[in-house]
């Protein structure tokens, strides 16, 4: 055994695999794409066999480029798309319909019946940490069992399987012989009571979802299992599995209360460390599992910026201010400031913590002055106010849970590494942002879980002792100058609410 592991990670659009070796570093990786099916308006699915199909293809490959083979290997670690959700046969091990994935909203009239019943928003959010939403895996998989022929019986006779994407590639990789999930994914399923990983059987009830259907749960960190022999040539233990953006907050080593981390994607996730005293958040996000170790709960507060990469996107193809998106950097730091322009980029409504479905885009504060240049520097800014706007808000509840002030933020994905906004970022918070050597983090905190269960690394002080900064933003902006520009973000963010 040389100490490397190999992460899958299974993403919405690819999957993926990196190898890493016992220092944390990757050694080789590949990728490949695979189709996205939309077949009514709002509704998102993918194929399984294609998802598993690319995903063993990227597994083979990354060794290949490593020139590693299974006996080279300590152990496997998954991560994976959250909320998409699976229902396959036991005994034939196919899937029953294409995985729906979690940016489907097909589930909205069964959510909307299930707030106006009494109680139960409040019920949901008490044992699981979220809102009822088509989001979440469990209003997916009631609509499996209600429209797949058969569904229904095959299920009270203990012939299927639920699983999310991490299940359903165990149970491939396993031959059939494991089905089970941890605790982070798990608490995406709307049907998970978090205080103590296990399923609850009263929202279990009010879904009508069989207990025979619902896979095992168990830590991140934990030998699930063995590779069937005709994948690799011989069998790798699977010993972590953790959903993205817990896996990020794990690879960032982000592992005592108060410790956070940003993803700058299309969209941004921004997840803190809470540590072990659940309280649901009053400020519009989610609490959730944190990846886990032990059988201690840990529990992480959560909340999504919609747009964030994604306005340079729109910059680029619908302004056409840009030719590519690389040069919006340069663009923006051509002027001093915005001018008193404010993109608001309320494209699908404002997220947490807004929570705002009917908010839609603006750009104010136009003068005969304003160019370009103040628009660009402007919907970059935006990915920064947002995210401020955000952390105020889980600071706040982070604080009701215990968790100290935040000391720093770390930060990955596409947009950190624009080195303006991330100056700019921390001017806003007041604190430092830090971006990691390593960027692949959500493959790494996949790997350190497996790791850590197979003894290629000690205890977590290991891992954390292993995190290494890139670069460092400290703040250089005057509080009473970031107060007034957070102001006048929230009167524009007024203005396209306003009813």
């Amino acid at each position: 055994m040389t100490g490397h592991i190999l992460a899958l990670d299974q993403g919405t659009s690819s999957s993926r695999a990196i190898v890493f070796d016992a220092g944390g570093h990757p050694v080789a990786a590949a990728q490949r794409e695979f189709a996205q099916h939309f077949p009514q308006p709002g509704w998102v699915e993918h194929d399984p066999e294609e998802i598993w199909g690319t995903q063993l293809a990227v597994a083979r490959e990354a060794l290949q480029r490593a020139g590693l083979q299974a006996a080279d290997l300590a152990a496997i670690g998954i991560t994976n798309q959250r909320e998409t959700t699976l229902v396959w046969d036991r005994t034939s091990g196919r899937a029953l319909h294409r995985a729906i994935v979690w940016q489907d909203r097909r589930t909205e009239p069964l959510c909307a019946r299930l707030r106006e019943q009494p109680g139960v928003a409040e019920r949901v959010r008490e044992a699981t940490g979220l809102v009822i939403d088509p989001y979440f895996s469990g209003t997916k998989l009631r609509w499996l069992l209600d429209h797949v022929d058969g569904a229904h019986l095959a299920a009270a006779q203990g012939r299927l399987a639920f699983g999310t994407v991490d299940s359903w590639l165990l149970w491939k990789l396993t031959g059939g012989r494991v089905h089970a999930t941890d605790v982070s994914n798990a608490s995406r399923t709307m049907l998970l009571d978090i205080r103590r990983n296990a399923w609850d059987h009263e929202l279990l009830a009010l879904l009508h979802v069989p207990d025979s259907v619902l896979p095992q749960v168990h830590p991140s960190s934990h030998v699930y299992g063995a590779t069937d022999p005709e994948w690799f040539g011989a069998p790798i233990p699977i010993a972590g599995i953790a959903g993205d953006q817990q896996a990020a907050l794990f690879g960032q080593a982000c592992l005592r209360p108060g410790m956070a981390k940003n993803t700058y994607g299309t969209g941004c996730f921004m997840l803190m460390h809470a540590g072990a005293r659940f309280k649901p958040s009053a400020h519009g996000l989610v609490a959730t599992s944190a990846a886990q170790t032990g059988h201690a709960a840990e529990f992480a507060l959560e909340g999504s910026v919609f747009v964030a990469g994604a306005v340079v996107q729109w910059l680029r193809d619908g302004l056409g201010l840009i030719r590519e998106s690389r040069e919006v950097e340069a663009l923006a730091a051509s002027v001093a400031d915005s001018g008193g322009v404010v993109v608001v980029p309320a494209f699908t409504g404002l997220g947490a913590p807004y929570w705002r479905a009917d908010a839609r885009g603006a750009i104010l504060g136009l003068t005969r002055g304003s160019t370009r240049a103040h628009i660009a520097r402007a919907a970059v800014e935006a990915i920064a106010y947002q995210s401020a706007a955000l952390l105020q808000a889980m600071q706040a509840d982070a604080q009701a849970m215990g968790a100290p002030a935040l000391a720093e933020l770390r930060v990955d994905g596409g947009a950190s590494v624009n080195d303006a906004l991330m100056q700019f970022q921390a001017d806003l918070l007041g604190v430092p942002v830090v971006r990691p050597e390593v960027v692949e983090t959500t493959a790494l905190g996949a790997a350190y879980l497996a790791g850590l269960a197979v003894g290629v690394w000690s205890d977590r002080d290991e891992i954390a002792s292993m995190w290494r900064a890139e670069r460092r933003f400290d703040p250089a902006m005057s509080r009473d100058e970031a107060a007034t520009r957070m102001a006048a973000w929230e009167r524009a963010v007024r203005q396209v609410v306003a009813p």
